[in-house]
């Protein structure tokens, strides 16, 4: 009996990890990698558990052209798991400015200092324990012990839940539980017994470069010949969307209050947006933004929040700037603040003096980097200490 070109869609009921082995599928996989998948990227050819631990979490949701760069930067800051582990968690969340989803470099600091105190400096190999880690899931565990160990472990990211629902012709949600379970039964049934570093690299490669989420270029696919959306003209369809929800939006006035070429920046807390780096302060929380949000800012409270750290001598609305973030987007007012005379900061305020020179290296989110960046390099150390 031979096997159906196009396999059917798994049926409602839970599958055994039987009905979904297929070596044929993992040989293609391994064949394609080898002759056009990606082999020079800096974590790749090296069974360096902390290099291959740091791409792993970088990459997690985030492209590889974004992380190039940070993962240089990175390692030239902290070139072994011990230097990370022994830094301040500020110098970490420096390096990570930019990079978004912050709690992935607090996780990375934690787990650097999990790993030296409990493994003494040696990653586990085994999936389950690294699983334990933090910011290490299931499948970024598996493709970490995969690559530095050669263990055998099925990986299944947004990469490979898309090249899979396309291949197999799975028409609901891959975010769905039911869904997802089943995912990982076919995952752990595709496992090759021998070439798994191959097999998990080009599963990655295949949905990095020619299964992307638009524009897939089936021609060059070697899976195209099996797939069921090819086969069926649902490529644009699969996989199936999360529904969408509308974003919400809010709103926030910040102060950047500046004085003698310094800016006063706040430690946020360590969970929510943000959560770990500097920021400019806030006035109230954020609020819902409608029709008249930051038309009516309220200069009385303006005023008392900035007389906490000086003598206000002027104020002046800046432009608005948004930024979005996976549940909503937020509008921010900044207002620049020059004081006459700085106030002496309480102890425990948790606020700092940061000279405008060297915003470029904190720990600051993008667009709040980007703000501080364009007015202190509007002039040189010099000039920003006379204008400010």
């Amino acid at each position: 009996m031979t096997r159906p070109l196009h396999p059917p869609p798994p049926t409602q009921g839970a599958a055994s990890m039987t009905d979904y082995t297929d070596p044929s599928f993992s040989a293609g996989v391994i064949a394609w990698q080898k002759a056009h998948g990606r082999h020079a990227l800096p974590w790749q050819n090296t069974r360096d558990a902390y290099l291959v631990w740091l791409s792993e979490i970088m990459l997690q949701q985030t492209q590889v052209t974004a992380v190039l760069g940070y993962y240089a930067r990175f390692l030239a800051r902290f070139p072994t798991l011990r230097e990370l582990a022994g830094a301040p968690v500020e110098d970490v969340m420096a390096q990570w400015s930019g990079l978004g989803y912050y709690t992935r470099a607090r996780n990375l600091h934690k787990c650097a200092q999990r790993v030296v105190a409990e493994y003494d400096g040696v990653f586990p190999s085994d999936p389950a324990l690294l699983a334990e880690l933090p910011g290490i899931g299931r499948s970024t565990a598996a493709a970490i012990a995969a690559f530095s160990s050669g263990r055998r472990a099925a990986i299944l990211d947004g990469n490979v839940k898309r090249v899979f629902a396309r291949v197999f012709g799975i028409a609901a949600y891959p975010g769905e539980k039911r869904v997802e379970l089943d995912l990982w039964r076919r995952a752990e049934a595709l496992l090759p017994q021998q070439g798994i570093e191959a097999y998990t690299q080009g599963l990655m490669d295949l949905g990095a470069t020619l299964c992307t989420r638009s524009s897939p270029d089936c021609r060059r696919c070697p899976l195209q010949p099996r797939c069921v959306a090819h086969a069926t003209d649902r490529v644009k369809d699969l996989p199936v969307r999360k529904p969408k929800k509308t974003r919400p939006e809010k709103r926030v006035t910040m102060l950047l209050i500046v004085d003698r070429g310094q800016v006063l920046l706040e430690q946020r807390p360590d969970s929510g947006i943000w959560g770990g780096l500097l920021s400019l302060p806030e006035l109230g929380g954020h609020a819902p933004f409608g029709d008249d949000a930051l038309a009516g800012i309220d200069e009385a409270a303006l005023e008392r929040a900035a007389g906490k750290f000086g003598v206000v001598e002027s104020r002046q609305r800046l432009l608005d700037i948004s930024h979005i973030f996976t549940h909503y987007k937020l509008h921010i007012a900044p207002w620049r603040i020059a004081l006459a005379r700085r106030l002496e900061l309480a102890g425990e305020s948790g606020h700092v003096w940061y000279d405008g020179a060297a915003i470029a290296d904190a720990p600051l989110p993008a667009p709040i980097k980007k703000l501080l960046l364009d007015v202190f390099g509007a002039a040189d150390a010099a000039q920003a200490r006379m204008t400010f």
